[in-house]
Protein backbone atom coordinates (compact mmCIF):
# COMPACT_ATOMS: atom_id res chain seq x y z
CA UNK A 1 0.00 0.00 0.00
CA UNK A 2 1.02 3.36 -0.81
CA UNK A 3 1.75 5.98 1.89
CA UNK A 4 -0.62 9.00 2.45
CA UNK A 5 0.93 11.69 0.22
CA UNK A 6 0.13 15.07 1.01
CA UNK A 7 0.93 17.64 -1.93
CA UNK A 8 1.76 21.73 0.25
CA UNK A 9 1.79 24.85 -1.30
CA UNK A 10 -0.57 24.39 -4.15
CA UNK A 11 -1.21 27.65 -5.48
CA UNK A 12 -3.09 26.69 -9.35
CA UNK A 13 -6.09 24.82 -10.88
CA UNK A 14 -3.92 23.04 -13.04
CA UNK A 15 -1.29 21.42 -9.81
CA UNK A 16 -4.04 20.77 -8.26
CA UNK A 17 -6.01 18.65 -10.66
CA UNK A 18 -2.62 16.62 -11.26
CA UNK A 19 -1.78 16.01 -7.60
CA UNK A 20 -5.57 15.00 -7.29
CA UNK A 21 -5.54 12.79 -10.14
CA UNK A 22 -2.54 11.31 -8.88
CA UNK A 23 -4.25 10.36 -5.73
CA UNK A 24 -3.12 12.61 -3.34
CA UNK A 25 -4.45 12.28 0.34
CA UNK A 26 -4.00 15.65 1.07
CA UNK A 27 -3.65 18.72 -0.64
CA UNK A 28 -2.30 22.09 0.99
CA UNK A 29 -3.04 25.62 0.67
CA UNK A 30 -0.71 28.33 2.70
CA UNK A 31 -1.61 31.55 4.09
CA UNK A 32 1.74 33.21 5.46
CA UNK A 33 2.71 36.13 3.86
CA UNK A 34 6.32 35.60 4.31
CA UNK A 35 6.07 32.31 1.99
CA UNK A 36 6.66 32.30 -2.12
CA UNK A 37 3.23 29.65 -1.66
CA UNK A 38 1.11 32.25 0.21
CA UNK A 39 -2.64 32.71 -1.10
CA UNK A 40 -5.61 35.02 0.01
CA UNK A 41 -8.22 33.52 1.65
CA UNK A 42 -10.60 33.99 -1.27
CA UNK A 43 -8.24 32.15 -3.66
CA UNK A 44 -7.82 29.46 -1.15
CA UNK A 45 -11.47 28.76 -1.07
CA UNK A 46 -11.85 28.63 -4.70
CA UNK A 47 -9.15 26.22 -4.79
CA UNK A 48 -11.13 24.07 -1.79
CA UNK A 49 -14.02 23.96 -3.59
CA UNK A 50 -12.49 22.54 -6.62
CA UNK A 51 -11.17 19.60 -4.53
CA UNK A 52 -14.70 18.47 -4.56
CA UNK A 53 -14.29 15.42 -1.75
CA UNK A 54 -11.38 13.64 -3.86
CA UNK A 55 -9.23 14.18 -1.13
CA UNK A 56 -8.90 15.88 2.68
CA UNK A 57 -7.97 19.67 2.66
CA UNK A 58 -5.60 21.56 4.95
CA UNK A 59 -4.52 24.93 5.32
CA UNK A 60 -1.12 25.52 6.42
CA UNK A 61 -1.02 28.91 9.02
CA UNK A 62 1.92 30.67 11.37
CA UNK A 63 0.25 31.60 15.03
CA UNK A 64 -3.51 32.58 13.40
CA UNK A 65 -5.64 34.93 15.55
CA UNK A 66 -8.88 34.00 16.32
CA UNK A 67 -10.33 36.34 13.52
CA UNK A 68 -8.21 34.46 10.87
CA UNK A 69 -8.97 31.29 11.76
CA UNK A 70 -12.64 32.26 11.82
CA UNK A 71 -12.65 33.34 8.62
CA UNK A 72 -10.88 29.89 7.61
CA UNK A 73 -13.62 27.88 9.43
CA UNK A 74 -16.62 30.06 8.01
CA UNK A 75 -15.54 31.13 4.50
CA UNK A 76 -12.71 27.95 2.85
CA UNK A 77 -14.10 24.91 5.31
CA UNK A 78 -11.18 22.79 4.95
CA UNK A 79 -10.65 19.30 6.15
CA UNK A 80 -7.60 20.34 8.25
CA UNK A 81 -5.64 23.08 9.93
CA UNK A 82 -2.00 23.08 9.85
CA UNK A 83 -0.40 25.20 12.30
CA UNK A 84 3.28 25.85 11.81
CA UNK A 85 3.85 28.46 14.36
CA UNK A 86 4.81 28.55 18.10
CA UNK A 87 1.26 27.60 18.95
CA UNK A 88 0.92 25.94 22.54
CA UNK A 89 -0.97 22.87 23.34
CA UNK A 90 -3.12 24.52 25.02
CA UNK A 91 -3.90 27.00 21.98
CA UNK A 92 -4.07 23.70 19.67
CA UNK A 93 -6.80 22.66 22.05
CA UNK A 94 -8.52 25.87 21.89
CA UNK A 95 -8.29 26.00 17.62
CA UNK A 96 -9.83 22.55 17.84
CA UNK A 97 -12.65 23.72 19.83
CA UNK A 98 -13.08 27.08 18.02
CA UNK A 99 -13.17 25.78 14.85
CA UNK A 100 -14.44 22.11 15.18
CA UNK A 101 -11.70 21.42 12.81
CA UNK A 102 -9.04 18.62 12.82
CA UNK A 103 -5.66 20.22 13.90
CA UNK A 104 -1.92 19.15 12.50
CA UNK A 105 0.63 20.46 14.48
CA UNK A 106 4.26 20.66 13.03
CA UNK A 107 7.18 20.58 15.15
CA UNK A 108 10.33 21.02 14.22
CA UNK A 109 13.39 18.65 14.72
CA UNK A 110 16.80 18.40 14.10
CA UNK A 111 18.22 16.82 16.97
CA UNK A 112 17.02 13.81 19.58
CA UNK A 113 15.97 16.75 21.98
CA UNK A 114 13.28 17.99 19.77
CA UNK A 115 11.35 14.93 20.17
CA UNK A 116 10.86 15.31 23.84
CA UNK A 117 7.81 18.23 21.92
CA UNK A 118 5.81 15.14 20.73
CA UNK A 119 4.07 13.68 23.86
CA UNK A 120 2.93 17.22 25.22
CA UNK A 121 0.81 17.25 21.85
CA UNK A 122 0.30 13.98 21.00
CA UNK A 123 -3.61 13.01 21.89
CA UNK A 124 -4.40 17.18 21.99
CA UNK A 125 -3.33 17.36 18.15
CA UNK A 126 -4.98 15.26 15.72
CA UNK A 127 -1.74 14.53 13.89
CA UNK A 128 1.81 15.52 14.30
CA UNK A 129 3.69 16.93 11.71
CA UNK A 130 8.06 16.22 11.83
CA UNK A 131 9.36 19.37 9.97
CA UNK A 132 13.25 20.30 9.36
CA UNK A 133 14.36 22.31 11.63
CA UNK A 134 14.16 26.03 9.32
CA UNK A 135 18.29 26.71 8.25
CA UNK A 136 20.03 30.10 9.27
CA UNK A 137 18.81 32.79 7.20
CA UNK A 138 14.98 31.60 6.57
CA UNK A 139 12.31 33.27 7.72
CA UNK A 140 9.66 30.59 6.62
CA UNK A 141 9.27 28.03 9.42
CA UNK A 142 8.85 24.99 6.34
CA UNK A 143 8.98 24.44 2.71
CA UNK A 144 12.75 25.60 3.27
CA UNK A 145 13.64 21.99 1.32
CA UNK A 146 16.00 20.49 4.16
CA UNK A 147 15.90 17.43 5.26
CA UNK A 148 16.95 16.38 9.16
CA UNK A 149 18.45 12.82 9.97
CA UNK A 150 15.61 10.54 9.78
CA UNK A 151 17.66 8.09 11.74
CA UNK A 152 16.44 10.12 15.30
CA UNK A 153 12.73 9.10 14.47
CA UNK A 154 13.80 5.30 15.39
CA UNK A 155 12.98 6.58 19.01
CA UNK A 156 9.38 7.22 18.44
CA UNK A 157 6.60 4.99 19.39
CA UNK A 158 5.63 3.39 16.96
CA UNK A 159 2.43 3.32 17.04
CA UNK A 160 2.72 7.19 16.30
CA UNK A 161 0.78 7.92 13.32
CA UNK A 162 2.90 11.55 11.81
CA UNK A 163 3.53 12.86 8.91
CA UNK A 164 7.01 13.22 7.68
CA UNK A 165 7.93 16.49 5.89
CA UNK A 166 11.33 18.71 4.89
CA UNK A 167 13.26 18.67 1.68
CA UNK A 168 11.41 14.93 0.28
CA UNK A 169 11.31 14.29 -3.56
CA UNK A 170 11.24 11.37 -5.83
CA UNK A 171 14.78 11.05 -5.64
CA UNK A 172 14.92 10.19 -1.58
CA UNK A 173 11.35 9.34 -0.54
CA UNK A 174 12.19 5.60 -0.62
CA UNK A 175 15.09 6.58 1.52
CA UNK A 176 12.57 8.30 3.59
CA UNK A 177 9.88 5.64 3.76
CA UNK A 178 12.16 2.77 4.69
CA UNK A 179 14.32 5.09 7.27
CA UNK A 180 11.48 7.00 9.48
CA UNK A 181 8.44 4.67 8.45
CA UNK A 182 6.18 7.67 8.80
CA UNK A 183 2.24 6.87 7.93
CA UNK A 184 2.28 9.74 5.79
CA UNK A 185 5.00 12.14 3.59
CA UNK A 186 4.23 15.89 3.16
CA UNK A 187 6.06 17.30 -0.09
CA UNK A 188 6.10 21.20 -1.22
CA UNK A 189 9.40 22.25 -2.57
CA UNK A 190 10.26 19.10 -4.35
CA UNK A 191 7.97 19.26 -6.55
CA UNK A 192 8.98 22.74 -7.60
CA UNK A 193 10.55 24.19 -10.65
CA UNK A 194 11.32 27.75 -8.26
CA UNK A 195 10.15 28.32 -5.15
CA UNK A 196 6.38 28.32 -5.18
CA UNK A 197 6.03 27.35 -8.71
CA UNK A 198 4.42 23.89 -8.57
CA UNK A 199 5.91 21.35 -11.35
CA UNK A 200 3.30 19.33 -13.14
CA UNK A 201 5.66 16.98 -14.36
CA UNK A 202 7.63 16.71 -10.79
CA UNK A 203 4.45 15.95 -9.37
CA UNK A 204 3.76 13.14 -11.55
CA UNK A 205 7.22 11.55 -11.20
CA UNK A 206 6.80 12.04 -7.49
CA UNK A 207 3.75 9.39 -7.32
CA UNK A 208 5.44 7.46 -10.06
CA UNK A 209 8.07 6.56 -7.69
CA UNK A 210 5.45 6.08 -4.62
CA UNK A 211 3.49 3.86 -7.18
CA UNK A 212 7.07 1.77 -7.63
CA UNK A 213 7.88 1.62 -4.28
CA UNK A 214 4.32 0.20 -3.60
CA UNK A 215 4.70 -2.19 -6.23
CA UNK A 216 8.26 -3.46 -4.66
CA UNK A 217 6.94 -4.03 -1.62
CA UNK A 218 3.49 -5.98 -3.20
CA UNK A 219 0.30 -6.15 -1.45
CA UNK A 220 0.07 -5.81 1.88
CA UNK A 221 -1.43 -8.95 4.06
Amino acid sequence: MRPEAKICGLSTPETLEVALSRGASHVGFVHFAKSPRHLDVEPMAELVRLVAGRAETVIVTVDPDDELIARFAEEVRPDWLQLHGRETPERVAEIKAHTGLRVMKALPVAEAADLDAVAAYRGVADRILLDSKRPKGSNLPGGNGVSFDWRLLAALDPDLAYMLSGGIDAGNVAEALRVARPSGIDVSSGVESAPGIKDVGRIATFFDELDRIASEKGPTP
